[in-house]
């Protein structure tokens, strides 16, 4: 792992397979973390080489104020296509999960020409917030248990594992897989104020920025190979937000998971690898 400068700011960013091989940026949802290891080296062998890498806030990357960012969502953007650039060899395969999924959708919009495919992965077309009236919002009664719960002691790895462990639980997804990657984030978290520890471990500092204008209705302007990828599991972005997107980019091909929720399962990494070495 590493840092490059991207858009005048630094970006934790870290790679994988030859560096010489065609591009698969990984935007982080919020960190690079939300990208499973298995999936980046499945992706490299191949042969392609895979950057994943932190967005503003979180990780390696430039953190300043996660409680009143001094950007927007489509600064992050034009992060993912000066990153984009400064790494090289033509247009990149840009990929996006969760809210990075949102970083990936807008980054196309806004900069066609540096990328030439995209996937989205338990993603939604509408910023933070209430949905559009046709799309499943998030399920309440998972919501509820979820944000009902006390915080964790942040400066506490063992603590902030475990939170994750439990919050893995109720969205469906693997609490052994969830504590260890939450481990690893605190060990990346340059400290462990609870606004900082939160804008790595839950992504809160999304929820605060400016996500403006609305998007959605653009999305028949992206031109490139496009594969949605969804959990049919998910309780925070339900697959039919996945779905709307699939039917709204032309020739999008969608993936559902069948036994995912929001995370990429590692027995689900070849398939989702393979589905997107089919795109370039």
């Amino acid at each position: 792992m590493t840092t490059v400068n991207a858009n005048e700011i630094a970006l934790g960013i870290e790679s994988f397979g030859d560096e010489d091989a065609p591009l698969v940026l990984l935007a982080g949802g919020t960190t690079m973390l939300s990208w499973p290891d298995a999936l980046c080296e499945r992706l490299a062998a191949g042969g392609r080489r895979v950057v994943r890498y932190d967005l503003r806030d979180s990780g390696e990357s430039t953190a300043a104020n996660p409680e009143a960012p001094a950007y927007t969502l489509r600064d992050l953007a034009a992060d993912a296509a000066a990153l984009a650039d400064v790494l090289g060899g033509g247009p990149a395969h840009l990929a996006g999960i969760g809210v990075g999924g949102m970083v990936a959708q807008v980054a196309l919009l806004d900069h066609p020409g540096a990328f030439s495919a995209l996937t989205l992965v338990g993603s939604r077309a509408v910023a933070p917030g209430p949905a559009d009236d046709d799309l499943p919002d998030h399920d309440q009664a998972t919501m509820g248990r979820l944000f009902a719960r006390q915080m964790p002691d942040w400066a506490d790895r063992e603590s902030v594992a475990e939170f994750a462990a439990a919050g893995a639980g109720i969205l469906g997804n693997d609490p052994v897989a969830a504590r260890a990657i939450a481990g690893r984030i605190w060990d990346r978290t340059p400290g462990t104020t609870p606004s900082v520890q939160m804008a790595n471990q839950l992504g809160m500092v999304f929820s605060r920025l400016d996500c403006t204008p609305r998007w959605r209705e653009r999305l028949a302007e992206i031109e490139v190979p496009t594969l949605v990828v969804h959990g049919r599991n998910d309780p925070f972005f339900p697959v039919g937000n996945g779905e709307a997107i699939a039917r709204e980019i032309p020739g999008a091909r969608l993936l559902v998971l069948k036994e995912a929720s929001t995370a990429i399962p590692d027995a689900s990494a070849d398939e989702v690898a393979e589905a997107m070495l089919t795109l370039g």
